[in-house]
């Protein structure tokens, strides 16, 4: 029997971070939003911060997220993170402490992104249709 294709097949993401204040504090500014404190259920060293979610809607809910053993940038996974005008977020990156790999830039059909870095060297995008 075949499963039914997933309409958007992620559903939860983990940005792995050095410095969880530094890191928290630099979603917060460019995103505009709070992150909560995600209490760990099992005995080990992990320590997260989600972001504003509601898993029963469109898209996937995530968190920062720092355990021993797990070092973040120079990853090969890159998250794009939902908006209406991306240059928004852009302006906001490097007053937060990121950097701009990519400035806004279209991308055919589908759009417009930005590339840009964390305070923890993780790389990460924004979309917009505008």
């Amino acid at each position: 029997m075949k499963n039914a294709a997933l309409p958007n097949p992620a559903t939860w993401f983990e940005i792995y971070v050095t410095d969880m204040n530094r890191a928290k504090k630099f979603y917060e500014e460019v995103f505009q939003t709070t992150m909560q404190h995600l209490p760990n259920p099992t005995e080990d060293d992990m320590e997260m911060y989600t972001f504003p979610s509601d898993m029963n809607n469109h898209g996937a809910g995530g968190a920062l997220a720092k355990m021993e053993g797990v070092s973040p940038g120079n990853n090969s996974t890159l998250i794009y993170f939902g908006s209406k005008d991306c240059s928004v977020e852009e302006n906001r990156v490097e007053k937060a402490g990121g950097k701009i790999f990519k400035p806004k830039m279209a991308i055919g059909q589908h759009g417009f992104i930005v590339l840009a870095s964390d305070t923890e060297g993780n790389m990460f995008g924004v979309h917009s249709m505008e």
